[in-house]
C-alpha cells in the first residue's frame, strides 16, 4: 500500500469563506447551544442532524471571493423523545439567534446513532427473546448480534404518528470475534419501541437450527478446516504495485475547493447525504450545481416473516454520512491522497469529527486516445488520467463505496461499490430455498435488490438548460433506405413534469441530454452533458405489494423536475414506518415546465442481488454507476492537449 498525505492544505477552522463550506464543529456546537437556550431545551431533545442550511442559489451564483461573507445557518432535525415528536429548526450563526422552529406532524426522525446502538441491549434484556434463544440452545447471549432494523411499514399500527419502532433480527457468534453473519436466528422478529427502550412484541415463527458451519474472513479462523470456504494459506504470487507521484499531485485544494487540471469543484458533506459536490465546472464553465446521493432503498423478494419486511432506505431512515468509515486503516485509497475530515453531531448536539472520512486521489486511467498511421508507422497516444473523490460507509452487514471520477477529458463518472456482508437466513438440512441462494449448510441468501437515486442539480453552461430523451431506431424502408441498413436519432424534449418521467431503453440506445437553452457551439448545436445510463434494473415486487408506495422514486428511472431547494430527497424528507407517497411522485404532481429553466435531473438504478456461494464469507466488490458525458459541450476532442508520456512506458 502506498498512501501519502499532501501535509500542505489543511481543512479550515471554526469560520467559514464560501457560503457552501461544511460547518466545521465550532459551528454545530453554537447552533445547538443557540437552539438549546432559546427554546429551553430539556435532555429529551435529541438532535438527529445539524447541517449547512445553504443560501439560495442566486446569493450562492453573486457571491465572489473578498465579498462580504453571506450569512451562515444552520439546519437542524431535532426529536423531542417526551413528546414523540420531530421539530426543524434553522439557527443563525451569524446573529445567534433562531431562525425557524416548527413541528413536523406525522413524521419519524431517521433512526439516531444512539438508538442503533441501544437495540441490542434493549433485545437482550427481554424475558421473551432469550426464551426463544434457549429454544435454540443458546444460553450465552453476549455472543448474540442485534441489528436495528428499520421497521418498515406492515399495516396502520406502524403509523408514525402512532410510535416509533425498529424491527431487530438476530444473529450468533459461535465464539468471541467471530463472524457472526454466518449463524442467523431465523422466525425470530422483535419490535422495539425506540422512545420507551422496551421490547413491544416478540414474534417467533418457529425454530429453525443454526448453520453450523463458520464463515469466517479474518484471522485465524479464515484457515481453520471447517470454515466455508476453507483457505489454506495467503496466495504468494502476489508481487507488489507502487504508486508514486515524485512531483506531486496535481491537484491543490483550499479549504474544500478543489482544483485538478481544467475542474473545479467544491466538497461538502451532510450526516444524511454523505459526500456531496457543488459547483462542478471545467475551464470556467458550468456542469453541475450539486450532486448528492438523495436516497438508497434495499428492498428483500423472500415473503419468510425475518425478510418480508426487510426494505430499509438507508439514507432517510438512518443516514449515510454519519456511518461514513475513517479511512485511516486498510487500503481504501492508495498513491498521494488528500483527506478530508467530516464533522457531524451526536445526538446531544456536540460535533463528531469522522477523520478521513472523504478520499481523493489520481489514478491513470489506461488510455485517452490512439491512433496509428499504418502506412507510416506513425503512433500517437496519450494516457487518460481521473481524479477519484471517494467515500465509504457501513451499514449494518453492508458496505457501500461512492465514487466520483472527474476524468481530464470531461467526462464525469458515478461509481457506488458493494461489499461487505449479505444479510443472512437459515433453513431447515436438505432443504432448498426458493427466494435466495444456498451459501453454506443451511445458510442462505435471500433474494433482494438494491436501488440508488443521485440528484443533480444542473447548470450546463448556465441556469437555463433542456432535458431531451435520445433514441435511436431504424429508418423506414423505402427509395431513401435501399438496403434496410439506415437507422436515425429521435429527440423528444422532456418539456414538463408530467412527461419528465423516462425508463431506460437498451433497444433504442436511450439516453438524456442536458442542453443550454442559451449556448450553442461552433456548430450551431446546444451545447450539452448527456446522462448516459449504466446498468439497471426495475423493481421486482408488485406494485400491489404493502411497501411499493414508500419507494415510488424506484417506477421510473429518470425524473426531472424544476429546481426547489427543498425538495431534496428521493423518496421525502421522512420516510420511516410512512405510508409512502412522498418525494418524487409528489415533486411531479404539480407539472411544472421545463424547457429552458432551472432543472433537476433525478437517476435511479438498480442493483439486482441473486445471492452467489462466492458472495459468502464476504462479498467481493460489485459496482453499479452511470455516466455524464460532455456531448457538443467542446468542439472537439477536449483530450488533444494532453501531453504526451515519456517515462516507464515500457519494462
Amino acid at each position: 500500500m502506498t498512501a501519502v498525505e499532501d501535509p500542505t492544505v489543511t481543512t479550515p477552522g471554526a469560520v467559514a469563506g464560501h457560503p457552501l463550506e461544511p460547518l466545521s464543529g465550532p459551528e454545530i456546537a453554537t447552533a445547538t447551544e443557540v437552539l438549546r437556550t432559546s427554546r429551553a431545551l430539556t435532555e429529551a431533545a435529541r438532535f438527529v442532524f445539524v447541517t449547512l442550511h445553504e443560501p439560495p442559489r442566486d446569493a450562492v451564483f453573486a457571491w465572489e471571493p473578498g465579498d462580504e461573507p453571506l450569512p451562515r445557518e444552520a439546519h437542524i432535525v431535532l426529536y423531542q423523545r417526551g413528546e414523540g415528536r420531530t421539530y426543524e429548526a434553522v439557527v443563525s450563526l451569524t446573529d445567534r439567534a433562531v431562525v425557524s422552529f416548527h413541528a413536523v406532524d406525522g413524521v419519524q426522525a431517521p433512526m439516531m446513532a444512539e438508538e442503533f446502538l441501544s437495540c441490542e441491549k434493549i433485545v437482550q434484556a427481554d424475558p421473551r427473546w432469550q426464551e426463544a434463544m434457549r429454544l435454540r440452545g443458546v444460553e450465552d447471549f453476549s455472543l448474540t448480534m442485534i441489528d436495528p432494523w428499520a421497521s418498515s411499514w406492515t399495516g396502520p399500527q406502524d403509523h408514525p404518528s402512532i410510535r416509533r419502532i425498529a424491527r431487530p433480527l438476530t444473529w450468533v457468534r459461535s465464539a468471541p470475534g467471530e463472524h457472526g453473519y454466518a449463524r442467523p436466528v431465523e422466525g425470530l422478529v422483535v419490535v422495539v419501541d425506540l422512545d420507551a427502550g422496551e421490547v413491544l412484541e416478540v414474534n417467533d415463527h418457529g425454530v429453525v437450527p443454526l448453520p453450523e458451519k463458520a464463515g469466517n474472513y479474518e484471522e485465524p479462523w479464515i484457515f481453520e478446516p471447517d470454515n466455508v470456504p476453507a483457505v489454506e494459506a495467503y496466495r504468494e504470487d502476489v508481487k507488489p504495485i507502487e504508486i508514486t507521484q515524485p512531483d506531486g499531485p496535481s491537484f491543490t485544494v483550499d479549504g474544500h475547493a478543489v482544483e485538478w487540471q481544467k475542474w473545479r469543484l467544491r466538497i461538502g458533506f451532510t450526516p444524511r447525504e454523505g459526500l456531496v459536490l457543488h459547483q462542478i465546472g471545467y475551464a470556467g464553465r458550468p456542469i453541475v450545481y450539486r450532486a448528492s446521493l438523495a436516497e438508497m432503498y434495499v428492498p428483500y423478494g423472500d415473503p419468510a416473516p425475518t425478510h418480508r419486511f426487510k426494505n430499509v432506505f438507508d439514507q432517510g431512515e438512518y443516514g449515510v454520512g454519519w456511518l461514513a468509515n475513517p479511512l485511516t486503516l486498510g487500503c481504501d485509497c492508495v498513491g498521494h491522497i488528500r483527506y478530508f475530515d467530516a464533522v457531524v453531531n451526536d445526538n446531544d448536539g456536540a460535533p463528531v469529527t469522522i477523520g478521513n472520512a472523504v478520499c481523493m486521489h489520481e489514478e491513470d486511467a489506461g488510455i485517452a486516445w490512439k491512433h496509428t498511421d499504418f502506412r507510416t508507422n506513425a503512433v500517437q497516444v496519450r494516457r487518460r488520467r481521473r481524479l477519484v473523490i471517494s467515500t465509504i460507509v457501513t451499514v449494518g452487514n453492508y458496505e457501500y463505496g461512492y465514487f466520483w471520477y472527474l476524468y481530464n477529458d470531461g467526462l464525469i463518472e458515478y461509481e457506488i461499490k458493494l461489499s461487505g456482508v449479505i444479510s443472512t437466513g437459515a433453513i431447515a438440512p436438505g432443504e432448498t430455498p426458493k427466494h435466495g441462494t444456498l451459501v453454506a449448510p443451511g445458510l442462505y441468501g435471500p433474494n433482494h435488490q438494491h436501488f440508488f437515486c443521485v440528484r443533480l442539480d444542473m447548470s450546463v453552461d448556465g441556469r437555463a438548460n433542456t432535458v431531451v430523451e435520445v433514441d435511436s431506431a431504424p429508418s423506414p424502408p423505402g427509395p431513401d433506405n435501399p438496403h434496410g441498413n439506415a437507422w436515425e436519432v429521435h429527440r423528444t424534449v422532456l418539456a414538463s413534469e408530467a412527461v419528465a418521467k423516462r425508463d431506460t431503453d437498451a433497444a433504442r440506445a436511450r439516453y438524456w441530454r442536458i442542453e443550454s437553452a442559451e449556448r450553442t457551439s461552433a456548430l450551431g448545436a446546444p451545447t450539452a452533458y448527456s446522462l448516459m445510463p449504466g446498468s439497471t434494473v426495475p423493481p421486482m415486487y408488485s406494485p400491489d405489494a404493502v411497501y411499493a408506495r414508500r419507494s415510488g422514486f424506484t417506477e421510473h428511472q429518470l425524473w426531472v423536475t424544476a429546481h426547489d431547494g427543498s425538495q431534496r430527497f428521493a423518496a421525502g424528507d421522512y420516510p420511516a414506518q410512512h405510508p409512502g407517497g412522498q418525494g418524487l411522485p409528489a415533486y411531479g404532481a404539480g407539472d411544472r415546465p421545463l424547457e429552458g429553466t432551472d432543472v433537476v435531473v433525478w437517476y435511479t438504478f438498480g442493483a439486482h442481488h441473486i445471492v452467489r456461494p462466492e458472495d459468502w464469507p464476504v462479498m467481493p466488490v460489485s459496482t453499479v454507476g452511470f455516466m455524464l458525458k460532455p456531448t457538443g459541450f467542446f468542439d472537439g476532442n477536449p483530450a488533444l492537449d494532453l501531453p504526451p508520456t515519456t517515462a516507464h512506458c515500457h519494462g
